[in-house]
């Protein structure tokens, strides 16, 4: 695949928790808008649509004030309080977004038979996602050895920032994947989630899946030791899923998200009940393919 350079034109990007680094790479204030001779470090960038992300609507010919790489002021064109000599860049026409979190991703490998895992193709992986916007990319339980680990304290030119659940933790799978942990166990499963807090895991990813039957899925006894212990370890454990029954027994054990939806069927009150019980849970809105009816023909085609 051909590696893309050019940067974004149409959308502004901004990653509020980390630094204003995409920003600066599509609206520096030297190359667009009016350039100041300036004593102060503010700079005011006015004009473009501002979606602030907290749930209210966009606002129209924003403007916002970045300083010292934080946000301390916005609103409206021309009502914000700024010194005469604050650098200005104009945005108009353009769309300022937060950046995007990618909360599950494989970026170093994916399966049995793809290219070896390597800090190359991870760095290159982060910084295609950056590119599209993306501030931050969890890697979900395929991350091999240390590259994962030592590349998220590292500041990567370009890149989005990446945390890692190292290697997930499943029942074998042969032929399938080698990376996570196989775990028969619950002496096993607890190992797995030692040796993941050792490394300091953003995250512990397991699979409740038995992948249509082929094979043998995390029973609720060794799900349940593997959320004990990484509870213990102050780590928060995400679930690939496909079962509603699954789900559900995962809600009682205590899990703290879903990698994917429900795909057997649809959620029936007892589900919603666990839910509600559990309002912090998250589910990460990621579309699987299996057990959904694709129709390729209602997508668009790519010229």
């Amino acid at each position: 695949m051909r590696r893309i350079k050019k940067p974004i034109r149409s959308v502004v990007l901004v990653v509020c928790t980390l630094s204003v680094g995409l920003f600066f790479m599509t609206a520096h204030p030297t190359s667009m808008g009016e350039k100041n001779n300036a004593t102060t470090d503010a700079i005011l960038f006015e004009g473009a649509q501002l979606i602030v992300g907290d749930g209210n609507d966009p606002i129209e010919n924003s403007a916002f004030v970045v300083e010292n790489a934080h946000f301390t002021q916005v609103g409206k064109a021309g009502e914000l309080t700024v010194p005469e000599d604050v650098k200005r860049v104009d945005l108009s026409g353009k769309t300022v977004m937060p950046a995007i979190i990618d909360t599950h991703v494989h970026l170093g490998t994916a399966a049995v038979g793809q290219p070896p895992y390597s800090r190359e193709k991870l760095i290159d992986g982060l910084q295609r996602k950056a590119y599209y916007g993306v501030a931050a990319a969890a890697g979900l339980g395929l991350d091999l050895g240390d590259t994962a680990f030592q590349l998220r304290n590292e500041i990567i030119p370009n890149a989005a920032q990446h945390l890692t659940a190292g290697r997930g933790i499943t029942r074998p799978e042969p032929g399938r994947s080698e990376i996570p942990y196989w775990v028969t166990t619950e002496a096993e499963a607890r190992e797995a989630v030692q040796e993941l807090a050792a490394n300091k895991a953003d995250l512990v990813k397991i699979w409740v899946d038995d992948r249509g039957g082929k094979y043998e899925k995390l029973t609720p006894d060794l799900y349940g030791a593997i959320i004990d212990e990484a509870h213990t370890h102050g780590i928060r454990v995400t679930a690939h899923i496909f079962t509603l029954e699954d789900a559900k027994g995962l809600l009682r054990a205590g899990i703290d998200g879903f990698a994917h939806s429900i795909r057997d069927t649809d959620v029936d009150d007892e589900l919603v009940e666990l839910v509600k019980e559990r309002p912090n849970v998250w589910l990460v809105p990621n579309l699987p393919g299996r057990g959904v009816a694709i129709a390729v023909r209602l997508l668009p085609r790519l010229r």
